[in-house]
Parts: C-alpha cells; sequence; structure tokens
C-alpha cells in the first residue's frame, strides 16, 4: 500500500471517530441533526479555546468527558 493511502485511511479512521464522538454525545439527536446548529456549536467551542476562559474551558471539558467514557 503506498504512503498516501496509509495516511488517507488514518485520517478517515480520525474523523470517523470524531463523528462517533459527536453521536456518542447526542449532541446529533439534541440538534434534531442540524448541521448548522452543530457547526455554531464547534465555533463557539472555538471562540472559547482562542480566549481568555481556555484553560478554565479545557480542564472542565476534560473532567466532564473522563468521568462519562469511565461511566460508559
Amino acid at each position: 500500500m503506498r504512503t498516501w493511502q496509509v495516511e488517507r485511511r488514518k485520517r478517515t479512521r480520525h474523523l470517523i471517530e470524531l463523528g462517533g464522538l459527536v453521536v456518542k454525545a447526542g449532541i446529533v439527536d439534541l440538534t434534531s441533526d442540524d448541521r448548522t446548529i452543530l457547526y455554531g456549536a464547534l465555533l463557539w467551542m472555538a471562540d472559547k479555546l482562542k480566549g481568555e476562559e481556555r484553560a478554565k474551558a479545557l480542564a472542565l471539558w476534560a473532567a466532564k468527558g473522563k468521568q462519562a467514557f469511565e461511566n460508559d
């Protein structure tokens, strides 16, 4: 298999895993699969991560994610 094919498969797997997290969190159902809402929420998260509250947001989200994985 060529190098570009291996890299493409890695990227595809990564994107599928990220999409799975969106589904696992229930966001798809809660937004009725409205992609404008999903995109808007992701942009809001990106703004938080660019701002002064970056460390606070990362700590909060990491703790919530860790707890959810442990409870799953």
